[in-house]
């Protein structure tokens, strides 16, 4: 099973949090990017755009914040963070 959890933060408190589960047998890139089109429905988001510093990030902690340089629109938050939980 996969897991990622993502959170939105505002001044360090967590507003909305979520936890996305895909048992399905496609790649870990398909079912983030899966789980990130789940989320962004959920939370009534627009998409944000991976940054070369948010791929790196995320490649190294299996953890990513989108900030507001991530999203086209504004944000009424500091940032969405996504983090993988649980990998099969």
């Amino acid at each position: 099973m996969f897991r990622l959890w993502a959170k939105i933060i505002k001044d360090n408190h967590l507003l909305k949090d979520t936890v996305i589960c895909d048992g399905s047998s496609d790649t870990r890139t398909h079912k983030v990017f899966r789980a990130l089109d789940e989320i962004v429905y959920q939370f009534d988001l627009g998409k944000p755009i991976w940054l070369d510093a948010t791929v790196n990030e995320f490649k190294r902690h299996d953890k990513a914040r989108f900030y507001q340089d991530n999203f086209i629109e504004p944000i009424d938050f500091d940032y969405l963070e996504i983090h993988v939980i649980e990998e099969d």
